[in-house]
């Protein structure tokens, strides 16, 4: 979708090489992950600098001499660090904070003071389950609706704050994966289950954003003549690429089931677009179905697909 509303802004675009841009930006989601992961290890180490400098202060206090270590020496951020995966990606995506130690101490400040943490921190207890709770609860509580990391990952590539909030569920899935006893060669969960995986999905998006552009004209013609009342260029440019992608979907992939498509561009307008577009999309596609279905257009092939 972000693909094909650059495309339609901008008349120099060529076919091939915004596709390929398409497929580097969904490899680009990974770096964002690991690009999150990394800013907890960074994080836990800049909670170590702050340590160290107060036990150097001139009259440190004797909680500044002998603090505790629980936050500093969290067991899965020690796992994360040793672990080989990360650490290639690490290298590969040449990650670095330099740069900005402000922004780690208002995340500093705003921790310190919150009621997970000091819970943590107090408890009489603490366990590698305990280690690992509090990281998700941090995620949950200051980073989701962090809008100064939002514009940090935002600067560095545009589309990333499109995903900054899925990337981050992505943390949480593999924080909880982690085991107590589990070694450094352990695989990081990947976006795709396997290679195969990999490049089926590709191809299928890839696929649909060629067949969007293709079949543009001809199925603008067929949302102008469903939206009575609506001239064609007062529906939000966004609405109408949403719809295209849907009817692609609808006649040229005959292993998506109806129901999966209509719910899911139901859900892209939801999120993206303007308030009444889940309506006003909803409602076209509805009857777009039906018409489709009376000339026979729809042609699912597959177990179960033949009347979804």
């Amino acid at each position: 979708m972000q693909a094909l509303y650059a495309f339609a802004q901008n008349d120099d675009n060529e076919l091939p090489a915004m596709e390929k841009n398409l497929i580097k930006n969904i490899d680009r989601v990974c770096e964002l992950y690991i690009w999150q992961l990394s800013f907890l290890v960074e994080l836990i180490e800049y909670f170590r600098f702050r340590m160290d400098e107060a036990r150097q202060k001139f009259l440190p206090t004797q909680e500044e001499l002998h603090p505790s270590t629980r936050f500093v020496d969290n067991r899965l951020i020690q796992q994360l660090q040793e672990n080989e995966d990360y650490n290639q990606y690490h290298s590969r995506y040449k990650i670095n904070w330099a740069g900005e130690q402000e922004m780690f101490r208002s995340f500093y400040n705003e921790i310190r003071s919150s009621e997970e943490y000091i819970s943590y921190m107090n408890a009489e207890k603490n366990y590698y389950e305990d280690d690992k709770n509090i990281l998700i609860k941090l995620i949950r509580a200051h980073l989701l609706l962090s809008e100064t990391l939002e514009i940090f990952f935002e600067e560095k590539n545009i589309h990333w704050a499109d995903d900054y909030s899925n990337t981050l569920l992505m943390v949480m899935r593999t924080l909880k994966s982690f085991a107590a006893k589990q070694d450094a060669s352990t695989k990081l969960p990947t976006l795709f289950e396997d290679e195969e995986t990999e490049i089926e999905d590709k191809a299928f998006a890839s696929d649909l954003f060629a067949k969007s552009i293709l079949y543009s004209d001809e199925y603008s013609a067929i949302i102008a003549l469903k939206a009575k009342n609506w001239e064609l260029d007062r529906i939000a440019m966004l609405d109408i690429i949403i719809m295209k992608m849907a009817i692609v979907e609808l006649l040229q992939f005959p292993s998506v089931p109806v129901k999966v498509t209509l719910n899911e561009y139901i859900e892209i307008s939801k999120q993206y677009s303007t308030p009444k577009s889940k309506i006003f999309i909803n409602g076209l596609l509805d009857k777009l179905i039906v018409e489709f279905r009376e000339e026979d257009k729809i042609k699912k092939t597959g177990r179960g697909l033949i009347d979804n």
